[in-house]
């Protein structure tokens, strides 16, 4: 088939998108450093001044001078790439003090670095449900893509229970044959709905049927617990959970992924992940400035407690203007359109003549339905910016004539 046929192909997939309103379109940004969340848009109009409403440097590391100098110290000390896989001279100084320091805030025997938070989770999990005979993963219906692609590279057997619904996973683990070995896949905050699960409970009934524990930590790992350890440090279950995943881009405010646990498992992923094992490591800058990031939020409570504030004052200017929000415990606020095309126009618009980025989140990330803006303020956001935001979509929340409630 000539390749201009083959183009057809993918045009016409690309364009049944377009016309559900489902493509995604990429802004072009850079960030001022020192300045979050101010960033400069590129566009065929030229240049100009944004906030970012939607990034998930949750509380600005990325930005912080701490993390910056660490970063750029290690690039003058020892170069840019860490020079292989970290079997082959790719296990730098930084990426094992990296791992001690991630154990210890998980209160584990060890950690293992990754790439990207995606590849801990699918590696991770593929390798478990491979290598382990006889395994069942138990997945919570609403994980990340992440997990449920892990699981299914494995080819083990899987069970999904419903969302947060601890006796339908009681149920099915009941159902379970005792012989077979068991791990409970779940998260704490669930990133487009910004729902937390009820860990407890959960351990309760892992434990109860023999079951080990698999929690992606990713978007409360920085944010929450007296180190910033996540939700499992914050409810004092950390030593409940056997393995905590987690990622070092977002309230890290840098890049990569990991997981903690004792050792005989670390070893064990290490040993046999390919997704680990055949990958070039992370550059010792990077690593070098996720070290500087964790070490901080370890000791500082500020951005935390900012960030805190900042979430309460826009949740209640929203209320103020009428603007229905998904009612949540966590820092990620939802606020549904539930129509793509809508959601579209109103991201446009709020980019193009308020300078507010914020990126609609449309399925598959979403149900279709359920198209969003998902809004995650910042401790860097001051009080003006609430203002213009919620001013800014309260005129459009009128245009496009929304006025429903949530539930």
């Amino acid at each position: 088939m000539p390749r201009d046929e083959f183009d057809i192909l993918f045009n016409e997939k690309l364009d049944a998108l377009k016309s559900e309103g489902n493509y995604r379109y990429f802004v072009d940004i850079k960030r001022r450093q020192g300045e979050f969340p101010r960033a400069i848009h590129y566009s065929k109009g030229g240049e100009r001044d944004v906030t970012v409403w939607c990034s998930n440097d949750y509380l600005g590391m990325g930005q912080h001078p701490a993390v910056l100098e660490a970063m750029t110290r290690a690039v003058r000390e020892g170069g840019a790439g860490s020079g292989g896989t970290r079997n082959i001279s790719g296990t730098t100084h930084y990426h094992v003090l990296l791992e001690k320091e991630l154990a210890d805030l998980h209160g584990k025997d060890a950690a293992l670095l990754f790439s990207s938070g995606y590849m801990s989770n699918w590696a991770t999990l593929a390798t478990l449900g491979s290598k382990l005979p006889n395994l069942v993963i138990f997945s919570d219906a609403m994980n990340h893509a992440s997990m449920i692609e892990g699981i299914r590279h494995s080819r083990a057997e899987k069970k999904i229970w419903k969302h947060n619904d601890v006796d339908d996973l009681d149920r099915l683990l009941a159902e379970c044959p005792r012989d077979k070995v068991k791990i409970v896949a779940f998260e704490s905050i669930y990133s487009m709905d910004g729902d937390i699960a009820p860990i407890e409970q959960i351990c309760d009934v892992a434990e109860s049927h023999g079951a080990m524990t698999y929690l992606d930590e990713v978007h409360a790992v920085g944010m929450y617990g007296r180190r910033g350890g996540g939700i499992a440090e914050r409810e004092g279950l950390a030593d409940r959970i056997t393995i905590v995943e987690g990622t070092l881009g977002k309230a890290f405010g840098i890049v990569g992924g990991y997981i903690a646990g004792s050792f005989a498992m670390c070893d064990f992923i290490r040993s046999f992940a390919s997704g680990y094992i055949f990958t070039t490591s992370l550059p010792p800058a990077v690593i070098a400035g996720a070290l500087a990031s964790v070490r901080h939020l370890k000791v500082s409570e500020l951005e935390r407690r900012r960030h805190r504030k900042q979430v309460r004052r826009l949740r209640e200017r929203l209320d103020a203007d009428g603007i229905p929000h998904m009612d949540n415990p966590s820092h990620i606020v939802p606020v549904l359109i539930k129509d793509p095309v809508k959601c579209r126009y109103i991201c446009d618009v709020l980019l193009e003549k308020y300078g507010i980025y914020v990126q609609p989140i449309n399925y598959p990330t979403v149900p279709k339905g359920t198209e969003r803006l998902r809004i995650t303020p910042s401790p860097q956001h001051g009080e003006v910016d609430i203002d213009q935001f919620v001013n800014a979509l309260g005129e459009l929340w009128s245009r496009c004539a929304l006025s429903y409630k949530v539930a």
